[in-house]
């Protein structure tokens, strides 16, 4: 089974998840953030990776804290759940049409953490969540995890659908990146035997 749990305490959050690569999309998520809910709905759904996650932060400061972390242990919990990396299509992107928008997302699970970001907003919040965070979610979950992922929003104009696609984007990227490849019989997709770095 590949699965992982990974509980997060620190002075600021206290994050609680499971994951299961190998499910239908199946999400129960409560950061007590309902804009970032409703993003990593989708990145469940879409992934078609089940996904508990419970996060309590301080969000009488902002919310900032929460969705980095919640981003951390997520990325945590994929790398867990990845282990060895035997069998799986390692490489995957994604052009993401959502109505007037489109966003591209690009992943390689190659054990070497690297972030890059082209999403501009013109607004600085979506609903009450500050557009800022969606690149501080996706460069912790990017860097716990061990992968290469790269999002560019290449046109739109709804703050709205600019960030969900970029959601759904990596959702479905992670999905092919992820899944067991049965060309591969097992075997690490490397020349050089190894994808931990």
């Amino acid at each position: 089974m590949r699965t992982a749990t990974i509980n997060r305490k620190t002075n600021e959050t206290e994050v609680s998840l499971t994951i299961n690569l190998d499910g239908t999309g199946e999400y129960k998520i409560a950061t007590g953030v309902g804009f970032l809910d409703h993003m990593i709905d989708q990145l469940s759904r879409h992934s078609l990776i089940d996904m508990e996650i419970t996060a309590k932060g301080d969000l009488h400061v902002d919310c900032h804290h929460t969705a980095e972390d919640v981003g951390i242990a997520l990325g945590q919990a994929l790398k867990q759940a990845l282990g060895d990396k035997k069998g799986i299509g390692r490489y995957a992107d994604c052009h993401l049409p959502m109505d007037e928008t489109m966003t591209r997302a690009a992943v390689d699970v190659s054990g070497r953490p690297f972030f890059v970001w082209d999403v501009t907003f013109t607004r600085d919040k979506v609903g009450d969540f500050d557009t800022e965070l969606f690149e501080e979610f996706f460069n912790a979950f990017a860097q716990n995890a061990g992968i290469t992922l790269h999002i560019a929003n290449l046109y739109g104009t709804n703050n709205h659908h600019i960030a969900e696609s970029c959601f759904k984007a990596v959702a479905r990227a992670l999905r092919k990146a992820v899944e067991m490849d049965p060309r591969q019989a097992g075997r690490v997709p490397s020349t050089k035997g190894t994808l931990n770095g």
